[in-house]
């Protein structure tokens, strides 16, 4: 893997595409996490491949990659929110060639789709990408503890979301590293 980013650091396209599709589905669900347009994730990730073309020289630490792909795309949709606000309507989720379409997959995007989008954010860094709590907050530019906050926050409201007999437990486990 580290081979390859570097390889990709010193010009060859055909590394960059590699990492590409290695990560399009972690930038779709990072993108479908915070905007609720189709549109919008497509340009938003469009935006994050190209500038991070572009600026892949300008990456120091191979290891961080991911990371530096994702605060990029994390901007991105940002930015596109700033533009145009997140008004639309909300899309029943399409099913895409490289997203697995089962049931547990279109429960938890309709599941964040219903929650705000400071818990949503938090929750599919956590939970989708796999990212620690020091990581996130890094990515997000807050403290740890507001993480963890909205964590918590993110999966009571889920709970309810999901209905009021089910533990929260049940809907979002809390991981090792959330105690």
């Amino acid at each position: 893997m580290e081979t390859r980013i570097k390889k990709a650091i010193r010009g060859d396209a055909d590394a960059f595409a590699e990492l590409v599709m290695q990560y399009k589905t972690d930038m779709y669900k990072v993108a479908r996490g915070i905007l609720n347009n189709q549109e919008d994730v497509a340009d938003a990730i469009s935006n994050t491949i190209l500038k991070c073309y572009e600026n892949i020289g300008k990456l120091e630490q191979p290891k961080y990659f991911k990371t530096w792909m994702t605060r990029i795309l994390i901007n991105e949709c940002n930015q596109i929110i700033r533009r145009y606000g997140n008004q639309s309507l909300l899309e029943v989720f399409p099913e895409i060639p490289w997203q697995d379409a089962s049931m547990e997959t279109v429960e938890f995007e309709e599941l964040m789709q219903a929650l705000d989008e400071k818990y949503r954010v938090v929750l599919v860094l956590y939970y989708a990408q796999g990212y620690k709590i020091a990581e996130i907050a890094d990515l997000l530019d807050i403290p740890e503890g507001t993480v963890k906050t909205r964590l918590a926050r993110g999966r009571e409201m889920a709970a309810k979301e999901y209905g009021a007999d089910t533990k929260k437990s049940e809907v979002l486990p809390l991981r090792k590293e959330a105690m």
